[in-house]
């Protein structure tokens, strides 16, 4: 019998569940050993959750999760996420049985080098892997941005008259440790006030995290907390009780308007008569002997390792068959959505293909020259003419909006009214970073997230993430420099720069106006193979001439010639660059001619020729940012100078907090002066310092 879920009543999900049977135990034990077979083959890795929860697992793989081992990717499949990332194994268990593109070999390459079975998942890595977990918390914060974008896809594709053709449901298998982490209260209060009620976690509660029992550090009541959160809680005593596991997961899909929490207490190791419940089980392979008495414990061949019984097989055969009829359900939904709105339909394709849409090739945003405009201002008039040429841009900020600029004026989502594309994510940017992937993750939208620069520090893990899957997410972090100003050091980013840029695939881009800004916006709106951070000012800088193209292709454009052949290179990024384009004055005014470089994409910069281009060979250089110095002075050479902060800022107009910690035009003519002195004497620049750095 073929369903599809969004249109069938409990009693039919209920329908769905055969009843236990012997071959349904033997695949609970198949995936209990050979997790433990891969951890055992590996020599590391996680046994103890896999054995605890093979139950629960297979319980939802085989009674109510919506999937397709032939097609992946299928867009309507119902997600699974293993938030508890350490029980890889457990996962990959379930990946090979189901029919998915891992085999036995792979298994027994578990924590290999070029396994597809990585030691924690990894998105695109492994098929059928949702999203890469491992740092806990993350994967149930994924969770949420899948469960949000489903209810925003169903919003607008789901046509009355027609059959649905969205309404997935995303499953979680989240750990102690999952809940533990601080990301969880945060996702799990949105998910809460946003009612997503499609969202349903399994909460491995078998009490024992790596230093021991949870009582020696957690002494929560987990269930008593969500419900405060707005979910639906359910308690199953016994995590192999397989029929109460099935009601449970019933009760959590006939809630509409709720999250669900289903607590299962389980036993860690389980089967294992020396490390049952104990934190031996968390990290640790069995040992031969000890795997080869809970194979006779379950009854299975001695001496035999990734064994899988031919009824096991079979069963997960029928599975696999069933799940490609739902699909082929699900195509014929599709089809009759493209009959009946080929124009709604047309959209679905491209932006569930990841395509840019046609109107972005005829995307600008330009600004005269008529007075300061601080770029975050100019961001947000950037932002939303793209959003008119780009509807599947969705976003909002971290209680910011206002500051941040990012009100697409599109309308908002709010508790069960997903039709808005403007997210409030409240103050939750830990939840806010995880979100944002999992609705990159889960296709048809294309997600940005803002607040203020010195912040991001708590989406780090997030964005590390996002670039480690390539995912095109957009961040807005605005108030980018000590310009801030009387909001003091703890609002004044110093190292976030240098720390963003440390991480590899992310794109930092700092535009220096407001022309700059919306050459930033389409840069970031082109870019699918990773995340792209815009880093903006709350000050007003003066409007430069439109930048061209070579800001996108090479990270840096020459803002001033000055010379054919200058006496000095002034090079700068963001804001600073006007200081740069002021001392440049000065410097003529002494018949001192100046290059002034704008680089907002440093990264991209160093990478390209234009750096040869335009940094001519023998010419003094001074490099102005505000933020930490260090990752400048190897372009600076050793004759060269970096203005910078090295230190923490402080309280005061932004003004003068900006000019007494050197960034200045007239500091920064002097530093002109110095370093093409400098370069003039042969004598003092070999005695010179590699760079020298200015600040507090």
């Amino acid at each position: 019998m073929t369903t599809t879920r969004g249109t069938e009543s409990p009693a039919e999900t209920a329908s769905l569940a055969p009843p236990a049977t012997d071959t349904d135990a033997r695949a609970i034990i198949t995936i209990r050993l050979l997790a433990a077979d891969a951890v055992q083959a590996a020599g590391s890795g996680h046994p103890g959750l896999p054995m605890g929860a093979a139950a629960a697992a297979y319980t939802l793989w085989s009674r109510f999760l919506r999937h397709d081992p032939s097609r992946p990717g299928w867009p309507d499949r119902d997600r699974f996420v293993l938030s508890a990332g350490h029980g890889s194994a457990l996962l990959y268990a379930l990946l090979h049985l189901s029919g998915y593109d891992l085999s036995l070999e792979d298994l027994r390459a578990f924590r290999q080098w070029g396994s597809k079975a990585p030691g924690h998942p990894e998105h695109g890595h492994t098929p059928g892997v949702e999203t890469t977990t491992g740092p806990l918390g993350q994967g149930l914060g994924n969770a949420v941005g899948m469960a949000l974008a489903e209810r925003m896809l169903a919003s607008r594709y789901n046509v009355p008259g027609l059959p649905p053709v969205v309404g997935h449901r995303t499953f979680v298998l989240a750990s102690d440790g999952d809940l533990m982490e601080g990301i969880s209260h945060e996702a799990a209060s949105l998910a809460g006030h946003l009612r997503l009620g499609r969202l349903i976690v399994l909460y491995d509660d078998n009490e024992i995290s790596i230093d021991g029992d949870t009582s020696l550090a957690c002494g929560d009541d987990v269930e008593r907390r969500f419900a405060g959160y707005g979910w639906q809680v359910r308690r199953v005593a016994d995590g192999n009780d397989t029929a109460a596991i099935s009601a449970a997961l019933r009760e959590a899909a006939a809630d509409e308007t709720r999250p669900s929490l289903i607590a299962l207490r389980t036993r860690i190791g389980y089967g294992s008569p020396a490390v049952e419940g104990t934190a031996k089980a968390h990290g640790a392979p069995l040992g031969d002997g000890e795997l080869a008495r809970v194979k006779a414990r379950f009854g299975w061949p001695a001496g035999r390792s990734f064994h899988v019984p031919s009824d096991v097989r079979r069963r997960f055969a029928e599975l696999a068959d069933a799940g490609a009829r739902t699909r082929q359900d699900w195509e014929d939904r599709l089809d009759a959505l493209r009959s009946a709105d080929p124009r709604r339909a047309a959209e679905w394709d491209r932006t569930q293909a990841g395509w840019l849409p046609a109107g972005i090739d005829g995307f600008s945003t330009a600004f005269a020259p008529e007075g300061p405009v601080a770029t975050r201002t100019a961001s947000g008039k950037a932002l939303r003419d793209l959003a008119r040429v780009m509807p599947e841009l969705v976003g909002g900020s971290a209680d910011l909006t206002g500051s941040t600029c990012t009100d697409l004026a599109e309308g908002w989502v709010a508790p069960g009214d997903y039709g808005g594309r403007g997210l409030r994510f409240g103050v939750r940017e830990h939840a806010m970073g995880a979100a944002l992937n999992g609705i990159a993750l889960h296709g048809g939208l294309r997600p940005f997230g803002s607040t203020f620069l010195v912040f991001s520090d708590y989406m780090r893990p997030a964005i590390r993430l996002a670039a480690l899957m390539k995912l095109p997410v957009i961040y807005v972090f605005t108030h980018d420099s000590v310009a801030v100003g009387e909001d003091g050091p703890t609002h004044q980013p110093v190292e976030h720069l240098a720390a963003l840029r440390t991480i590899p695939g992310l794109a930092v881009l700092r535009p220096a106006d407001a022309n700059e800004t919306a050459a930033a916006w389409e840069l970031a709106a082109r870019r699918l193979d990773g995340p792209t951070a815009l880093v903006l000012s709350r000050q007003g800088l003066p409007v430069l001439p439109p930048p061209g193209g070579t800001l996108i292709r090479e990270g840096a454009r020459v803002a001033r010639e000055g010379s054919l052949t200058p006496d000095v290179v002034l090079i700068a990024t963001g804001s600073e660059v006007s200081l740069a384009l002021e001392a440049a004055d000065l410097l003529a005014a002494g018949q001192v001619t100046a290059r002034v470089v704008s680089v907002p994409w440093r990264e991209r910069f160093l990478a390209t020729r234009l750096r040869e281009e335009i940094l001519p060979a023998g010419v003094p250089r001074v490099i102005v940012e505000a933020g930490s110095t260090d990752p400048w002075r190897a372009l600076a050479g050793p004759s060269g100078t970096v203005i910078g902060v090295d230190s923490f800022g402080a309280s005061g107009p932004g003004p003068e907090v900006m000019t007494r910690l050197g960034l200045s035009a007239p500091r920064v003519r002097d530093a002109a002066l110095e370093v093409i002195a400098r370069a003039a004497s042969p004598e003092a620049s070999a005695a010179a310092r590699p760079g020298r750095s200015a600040g507090r």
